[in-house]
């Protein structure tokens, strides 16, 4: 209705106050975090969009940019860039029954370790891809959460699992502390050649109670990571399996190298031996 009738006659007829129409129009035309935008997006795109609001903060706080984490979450919002959640499938198991004695739950759900190799983790998950089912066996280290070795194929044998230990056992000193294997109560775990590889390195057995997964919740965790972050944004059941353990690779590199964790001072599991020097 302007230039026919003034401002002043406009804000009268609506009993609005000048000083707040004039406020809240500057509100309008100013975006104070205009700055912050494009810093943020490209944060979250070099994340490979696997990253919320407290990692993209630490980013770009480790970068220099002084911000709190409620305006990175508010941007995050605003432009579309939320983290991810998980969703609940049904996850692979290889329990096969009660078959012989084993080993008592040694770690008990402490899954803090002061120095690496004291505790290790170790599970099999699968993962759906379009002409078939690819299976991942890692071994995780508590102490920094590094997958320090893992094994990927089409079949969930005992090869698969033996595989990935004789990985992690070629990264150990020749002397030393020898670490606990903490597993669940598959089948891949309780037969000879397993058994025979953790004795001949001197390494403890442990295990989960029965149908209890939060005995082994760590290592749950990095499988509900990856398939959060990565298989099911990505759709990798839409993947060939030759591509899907490629991609596989990636992923636990950038777990690795890149990706920060909070436990660790929002460093990730290569950088953060290097920050306290044992590492060169």
């Amino acid at each position: 209705m302007r230039p026919t009738y003034s401002l002043t006659c406009l804000a009268s007829r609506l009993s609005l106050a000048l000083s707040s129409y004039h406020y809240h129009h500057a509100r309008l035309e100013l975006d104070k975090y205009d700055w912050l935008r494009p810093l943020v997006r490209a944060a979250f795109e070099k994340a490979h969009a696997r990253y919320g609001s407290r990692r993209i903060h630490a980013v770009l706080k480790r970068d220099g940019t002084v911000v709190s984490e409620k305006v990175v979450r508010r941007v995050m919002r605003e432009e579309g860039s939320q983290a991810r959640s998980s969703r609940k499938s049904r996850h692979y198991s290889s329990y096969i029954g009660e078959c012989s004695p084993d080993p008592d739950n040694l770690l008990d759900r402490g899954f803090r370790a002061e120095t690496p190799n004291r505790k290790w983790l170790t599970d099999i998950t699968e993962i759906k891809a379009s002409d078939g089912k690819v299976y991942v066996s890692p071994i995780l280290d508590c102490y920094d959460g590094r997958i320090i070795a893992y094994s990927i194929g089409r079949h969930a044998d005992a090869g698969l699992a033996n595989s990935s230990l004789e990985k992690a056992i070629a990264t150990l000193p020749s002397y030393g502390f020898r670490p606990i294997v903490h597993s669940d109560r598959g089948g891949h775990y309780r037969w000879p050649g397993w058994i025979g590889l953790m004795q001949k390195a001197g390494l403890r057995r442990s295990m989960s109670a029965k149908g209890c997964s939060p005995d082994n919740s760590a290592m749950e965790g990095f499988f509900g990571r990856m398939k959060t972050e990565a298989v099911y944004p990505e759709h990798w059941h839409k993947l060939t399996c030759r591509q899907v353990i490629s991609k596989t690779h990636e992923y636990i590199t950038w777990y690795n190298t890149t990706r920060i964790k909070q436990s660790l001072d929002y460093q990730s599991p290569d950088q953060h031996p290097r920050t306290l020097g044992l590492m060169a």
